[in-house]
C-alpha cells in the first residue's frame, strides 16, 4: 500500500488518527478498543488502543479535566501505560480535539528520553506528516507469514520520531563547517564583522536552501544552489559569490522581475520577489566592499546540506535526517557563546505552554464581559476551549477586528524567536478556529471580510501569518546574530504556509519588529523633564519633529512592497533620524549616570612594578561609554506602543540566567585549552592566569574586560527601574551580585 499524501493529510487534520495509521501508515487494527480507566498522580485518564503491529500499540490519551497533561504527569502516564505494553506511542488529545502531543520514548542507558511532537488542529500538517511516512508499512515490509518484526517497527519509530539526536549530528557538523566557512572569507579585516558577516550568509542560503527544496525557485529546481554553482565554474574559477549570489541576493530577490537587468533575468531563471530585509545590502556588505569567497566555501557548505532532508511542510519522504526551521535557533543558541551572552535553547513545549497560558488569558480577557445587571447579562468564558466551542458571529467580530489584531507581544531577550514563532503558531491556532466558524456563520459582514482576505491574497494562511507577525511580534537582543537568526525564523514561519510559488507574497518588512539592542539599559520614556538642564525648548521640539519623522517613515517602510533599492534608501534615512535622536537622548542617560548617579568609570590598571591588577582609576563617564552599551531607548524605538498605547500586553521570554560580574576562566580560556578543562583547581588557574598576563595583549585585553563592569553594576544598584531587585535588610542591601 503506497503512502497516500492528501488522504494521510485530511485524517491528520480531521484528528482521525485511527483511520491515519490503520488506512495510510499500514498498521493493524487493535483486538479490542475498550477505553481503559486509570489515576496518575489523583487525576484519572483514559487510554484506548487506536491501532497496533508487532506489539507495538498505539493509544489516545485523554484526561478528565479535558487538557492535555504538564511534562511530569505525561512520563507518569507513560510508565503506567508502559507496565502493560512495553512498546508503545502516546497520542495526548484535549477534550476538544483541538490540540494532540504525541509522545514517545527513547531508552537509552537504562535511562528514559521522552521525544514529544505537537500537532493542533488548523495547523500544516505536511511537515509532521514527513515524520509519520517514516512508520508506514506496505505489502513489501511482510514476510511470508503477514508479519513484521518488532526490531523493525521500533527501528522506524526511533528513525521518525527521535528527532533530538538528528538536531545534534547536523549541529556538530554546522558548527564544523561554520568554522572552515569563516576562514575562507577574504576581504573582512575586522574578526567580529567577519564572524558575523559568516552568519549573514549562512542566513541567506539557509533560506534559501528551503524554498529550493519547496520547489520554489526557477519552475521547481530542487538542487538550484549547486546547479548555479556547476554552471558558473564553467565560466571560470571563484565566480560564483560575484557574480552569481551577488545577483541573486540583490536583485532576484530584492527586485520584482521587470526591475532586474536582462542579464539578471537570464542568469538566475524564474526567481519569486520576496522584499524582506534579508535581502538589503547589510551593514557588513556596505563597509566592506571587496570581500571575496571562493567556490570552495560553497560546495563544502552545500555538502553538509545534502546529507539532510529539509523541510517546511514539504512532501515526506520518509526519511529520519530533517532539519526545519526549529533547527536554526537550536544550532544558533549552541554554537555561540552561551556563558557570556546568557542564551540558552528552550525546548518547544516550554515555549509553547507559556505562549498558550498567557495569549489565552489575554484573548479572554478581551472577551469576557461583566454585563449590567438586569439589562445585559455577562458573558464568562473560562477557558479558550470553551471560547472557541460557542463562538458567534458577535464574538468572531471582537475577536477579528478588535481584540487579535491590538495585541502587542514582546520578548526583550528574543535570541533566535523561540518565543516568538510559538507565539505566533498560538495566535495561527485561534485565527484557524474563527476563520473556520465565520464558513458556517452566514454572517455578512464577516463573510465579506473572509471573502475580501480570499480575493487579496492567494492564501489565507500566508496572509494571517503575516498580519501576526508585523502585528503581534516584538523582540529585543544585545546580539545582532541573534536578531537576524529570529528574523529568519519567522520569515521561514511565513514561507510555510505557502503550498506554491503562487501562493508567495512580498515578505514584510520586520526590521523595526525586531531590534538590537541593550535591553536592560536605556531611556523607557522621555519626558519634558529630561530636557531641564539644556536648552529646554530646543531640544524638546528637535527630538520631537525627529520621533514624528522616524514613525512616520518606519510606517512607510512597513507598508511599501517596492524593490530593494528604495527600500534600502528609506531604511538609510530612518538610521540618520535615529542617529540624531539617539545622540540626544545618550545624552540623557550620560546625565542620569553622571549626575543623577554619580557613577565613574573605573579604568583596570596594571602595576607594573608589582606585576598585578593596580587600584583602578577614575574618570566621568562619556558619551562614547555609554554607546559602548548599546542601550535601547524603548520610548523612541516602540514610541507608539509604549507612550501612545501605554505598553504591551504580554512580555513571554527566557531572560539571561547570568551573574554581571567579571569571570576569569571565561574570559581567558579562549587563550589556553587547559582553561576549559571543568575540575581545574583555583591554584591551576590561577597559576595559569598568571602565565597568560604575562602577554602584553593578553593583558591588554583582560584589563579592557574587567573595565566593562563597575559602571554597569552600580547603574543596575542605583537606577529607579531595578530598584525591586535589590533585597535590603535592615537598611542595608543584601547580597553583592547582580543577576541579569
Amino acid at each position: 500500500m503506497a503512502f497516500d499524501l492528501n488522504k494521510a493529510r485530511g485524517h491528520l487534520g480531521n484528528f482521525k488518527f485511527a483511520e491515519l495509521f490503520i488506512e495510510e501508515l499500514g498498521w493493524s487494527r487493535p483486538a479490542r478498543r475498550q477505553a481503559v480507566s486509570f489515576e496518575v498522580k489523583e487525576e484519572k485518564f483514559s487510554r484506548v488502543p487506536i491501532a497496533e503491529l508487532s506489539g507495538v500499540v498505539v493509544f489516545e490519551i485523554s484526561s478528565e479535566g479535558g487538557a492535555i497533561p504538564d511534562a511530569k504527569t505525561r512520563a507518569a502516564v507513560y510508565k503506567e501505560v508502559s507496565a502493560h505494553h512495553h512498546e508503545n506511542v502516546l497520542i495526548f488529545i484535549d477534550r476538544q480535539r483541538s490540540q494532540s502531543l504525541w509522545y514517545w520514548a527513547k531508552r537509552q542507558d537504562s535511562k528514559i528520553l521522552p521525544r514529544d511532537h505537537i500537532f493542533m488542529r488548523g495547523q500544516p500538517g505536511d511537515l509532521f506528516l514527513s515524520k509519520l511516512s517514516g512508520i508506514h508499512f506496505d505489502i513489501s515490509d511482510f514476510d511470508l507469514n503477514g508479519n513484521v518484526s518488532l526490531v523493525q517497527v521500533t527501528g522506524r519509530l526511533k528513525e521518525a520520531l527521535d528527532v533530538e539526536r538528528v538536531t545534534k549530528r547536523f549541529y556538530i557538523e554546522f558548527q564544523q563547517q561554520h568554522i572552515v566557512f569563516l576562514e575562507l572569507i577574504e576581504g573582512i579585516d575586522d574578526e567580529y564583522d567577519r564572524r558575523w558577516y559568516a552568519s549573514v550568509l549562512l542566513n541567506r542560503l539557509m533560506f534559501i536552501y528551503f524554498l529550493q527544496r519547496k520547489l520554489f525557485l526557477d519552475k521547481g529546481d530542487s538542487n538550484y544552489l549547486q546547479n548555479k554553482l556547476a554552471f558558473m565554474q564553467k565560466s571560470g574559477r571563484d565566480l560564483y559569490y560575484e557574480k552569481f549570489l551577488k545577483v541573486l541576493f540583490f536583485e532576484g530577490f530584492a527586485k520584482p522581475e521587470d526591475k532586474r537587468s536582462p542579464e539578471a533575468n537570464k542568469l538566475l531563471g524564474k526567481i519569486r520577489y520576496l522584499n524582506g530585509g534579508l535581502f538589503l545590502l547589510h551593514s557588513i556588505e556596505q563597509c566592506w566592499s571587496k570581500i571575496r569567497i571562493p567556490d570552495k566555501a560553497f560546495q563544502n557548505l552545500f555538502a553538509l546540506f545534502e546529507r539532510y532532508s529539509w523541510n517546511l511542510d514539504d512532501t515526506p519522504g520518509g526519511q529520519d535526517n530533517e532539519i526545519n526551521p526549529d533547527v536554526l535557533g537550536y544550532i544558533f543558541e549552541k554554537y555561540i557563546n552561551q556563558k557570556a551572552f546568557g542564551a540558552y535553547y528552550t525546548r518547544p513545549e516550554i515555549t509553547e505552554y507559556m505562549c498558550e497560558r498567557t495569549i489565552h488569558a489575554l484573548i479572554l480577557d478581551g472577551v469576557n464581559t461583566r454585563g449590567i445587571p438586569g439589562v445585559v447579562p455577562p458573558r464568562q468564558f473560562a477557558s479558550i476551549g470553551d471560547l472557541l466551542i460557542n463562538l458567534d458571529a458577535a464574538l468572531c467580530r471582537k475577536l477579528i477586528y478588535e481584540v487579535l489584531p491590538n495585541l502587542r507581544l514582546l520578548d526583550p531577550a528574543c535570541g533566535s524567536a523561540a518565543f516568538l514563532v510559538a507565539a505566533m503558531r498560538t495566535l495561527i491556532n485561534i485565527y484557524a478556529a474563527v476563520i473556520g466558524k465565520i464558513r458556517f456563520l452566514n454572517d455578512t459582514g464577516l463573510s465579506s471580510w473572509l471573502s475580501q482576505v480570499e480575493k487579496g491574497h492567494p492564501s489565507v494562511n500566508y496572509y494571517i501569518k503575516k498580519m501576526i507577525i508585523t502585528e503581534n511580534l516584538f523582540g529585543v537582543d544585545i546580539m545582532e546574530e541573534a536578531v537576524e537568526i529570529a528574523k529568519l525564523r519567522l520569515f521561514l514561519a511565513l514561507v510555510a504556509a505557502a503550498n506554491t510559488v503562487d501562493d508567495l507574497e512580498p515578505l514584510p518588512n520586520i526590521d523595526f519588529n525586531i531590534l538590537s539592542g541593550n535591553s536592560l539599559i536605556g531611556l523607557m520614556r522621555v519626558d519634558d523633564k529630561d530636557f531641564e538642564d539644556r536648552t529646554a525648548d530646543l531640544f524638546r521640539k528637535s527630538y520631537r519633529q525627529v520621533l514624528v519623522e522616524k514613525n512616520r517613515m518606519v510606517q512607510l517602510f512597513r507598508k511599501t512592497t517596492t524593490y530593494a533599492e528604495d527600500l534600502s534608501s528609506l531604511r538609510d534615512h530612518i538610521d540618520e533620524k535615529k542617529q540624531e535622536a539617539f545622540a540626544t537622548l545618550n545624552a540623557i542617560l550620560l546625565s542620569e549616570f553622571d549626575s543623577k548617579l554619580k557613577i565613574k568609570f573605573e579604568q583596570a590598571i596594571w602595576d607594573v612594578k608589582k606585576n598585578v591588577e593596580g587600584k583602578p582609576v577614575k574618570r566621568p563617564l562619556s558619551i562614547k561609554d555609554i554607546e559602548q552599551l548599546k542601550p535601547f531607548h524603548w520610548g523612541f524605538e516602540f514610541d507608539e506602543i509604549i507612550n501612545q498605547q501605554g505598553g504591551f500586553d504580554a512580555i513571554i521570554t527566557n531572560p539571561p540566567w547570568e551573574i554581571f560580574k567579571p569571570n576569569g576562566k571565561e574570559f581567558l580560556k579562549q587563550f589556553s585549552d587547559l582553561i576549559t578543562k571543568k575540575k581545574m583547581t583555583i591554584k591551576d588557574f590561577e597559576k595559569e592566569q598568571a602565565k597568560l598576563l604575562k602577554d602584553s595583549d593578553i593583558r591588554k585585553a583582560w584589563l579592557e574586560y574587567l573595565s566593562e563592569y563597575p559602571h554597569v553594576s552600580e547603574f543596575f544598584r542605583s537606577a529607579k527601574q531595578f530598584r525591586n531587585q535589590i533585597s535590603v535588610v535592615n537598611g542595608k542591601k543584601a547580597g553583592t551580585d547582580i543577576n541579569l
